[in-house]
């Protein structure tokens, strides 16, 4: 084989190497791109999830600050009525009020008990103070709830853009080892995300 010939074959064979070394450089920008837009995709998901619980939280804890109030208010007035019904039936059992007098006085109690047992419960009317007190923990429950919810999904995105940014440097520096990493982190993100909407693992509550 003379020198040329040789030298021809070395060539041939080095651009063989590269060729397939840049087909493989190029399949794996490729497909790193597609896996920062799924990423991305995610990532808004995880958003979307996390704005959701916030503003579940924060609407459950006026219902349920509301509802607190007005078991409160209930409550005075009950105080107000039995206090009132007290004085009254003290004041129908002294002899300076007539018989009518009597009567009226009687009925007037009988009214204000009958409000301030209806204040304390109304399962009709479904404003009781007992009625209230179960509806504001129902609140409660939902703010609680979209509360442990919170965490999961911040911590998914944080999981989220860092493997964003990673498969971003995988591209430049096309590197199956930093896309690994970030696949990792992508798988964290998405286990998290998946438990701030199905809550299976309690996480970030008090």
């Amino acid at each position: 084989m003379e020198a040329h010939e040789i030298a021809e074959k070395i060539h041939e064979d080095h651009e063989h190497h590269h060729g397939h070394g840049g087909r493989a450089q190029e399949w794996l920008r490729r497909v790193t791109g597609v896996y920062v837009g799924v990423i991305a995709m995610l990532l808004a998901i995880a958003t979307l999830g996390g704005a959701e619980a916030t503003k579940a939280m924060l609407n459950a804890n006026i219902h349920a600050s509301d509802t607190y109030a007005f078991y409160q208010a209930k409550y005075l007035r009950q105080t107000m009525l039995e206090l009132s019904a007290t004085e009254l039936e003290l004041l129908g059992g002294g002899t300076a009020l007539s018989p009518d007098g009597v009567a009226k006085v009687a009925e007037v109690t009988k009214r204000y008990h009958d409000t301030a047992k209806r204040y304390e419960s109304d399962p009709s009317a479904n404003n009781g103070k007992k009625e209230l007190l179960a509806k504001a923990k129902e609140w409660e429950e939902i703010r609680d709830h979209a509360e442990a919810q919170i965490p999961n999904f911040e911590y998914g995105e944080a999981m989220y853009q860092i493997a964003i940014v990673l498969g971003s440097v995988a591209i430049v520096a096309s590197s199956p080892w930093i896309l690994g990493f970030s696949g990792v982190l992508a798988v964290l993100g998405t286990l998290l995300t998946i438990n701030g909407y199905v809550l299976l693992v309690p996480f970030g509550t008090h």
